[in-house]
């Protein structure tokens, strides 16, 4: 599979201690999709992915594949909205994300959906978030992540080379605009990763 190299941000990284606006690096896709990068962004990394690991209630899912039942090989938990987050850090993330993308998305961020790849045999295969209105109408999903490198791929619906995203740790990753609808994303597995949880934000009904 054909990939383009990594991208990078050259953005602020002490928020907690100089909370400015986001300026993230867009990158234009095609069919109206973007994927905005901004790297070292969430403030307190160490600190969040110690609460996530230690705080969030993980459950295992489980899902058919041709004859049998398999697990999803991670670990996932939402916060819907109104739930406290594991960590304040969070809960600031998310208002400055719907601060920012206000004048584009329209609403706010308002739930944190959390996925535990505990190792490099954790991932997820392609798909887009297609649950809910991400189906017929544009959206956004901002991801921040924390622990190990990860890489994130991104490929056109129905075929085309694909671009890789490596997320480390405080990195932020937002897909927009007809990104669900026209691109599929996947966490591939790796060889060798310690602990990573990827927090992603979400409008109301977006999945």
């Amino acid at each position: 599979m054909a990939t383009q190299p990594d991208f990078q941000g050259s953005l602020f990284a002490d928020v907690a201690v100089a909370p400015v606006d986001l300026a993230p690096e867009r990158r234009t896709l095609t069919l109206g999709a973007w994927v905005d990068v901004q790297r070292s962004w969430l403030p307190e990394p160490d600190a969040v992915l110690a609460a996530l690991v230690s705080d969030v209630p993980w459950r295992s899912e489980r899902r058919e594949m041709y004859d049998s039942v398999v697990d999803v090989p991670r670990l996932v938990h939402t916060y819907l909205d109104g739930d406290p987050l594991p960590h304040p850090v969070l809960g600031q993330a998310r208002d400055r994300l719907s601060a920012h993308y206000l004048p584009e998305l329209g609403e706010p961020f308002v739930s944190a959906g959390c996925c535990y790849y505990r190792d490099g045999r954790d991932s997820v295969a392609w798909h887009g978030d297609t649950i809910g209105r991400g189906r017929s109408e544009d959206t956004m999903v901002a991801i921040v992540s924390v622990g190990d490198p990860r890489r994130l791929l991104l490929r056109p619906r129905g075929g085309g080379s694909s671009i890789a995203v490596t997320m480390g740790h405080g990195d932020l990753v937002v897909m927009g605009g007809s990104c669900q609808r026209t691109w599929e994303h996947a966490v591939p597995k790796v060889a060798h990763a310690g602990p990573r949880v990827s927090v992603q934000f979400r409008p109301r009904h977006v999945f």
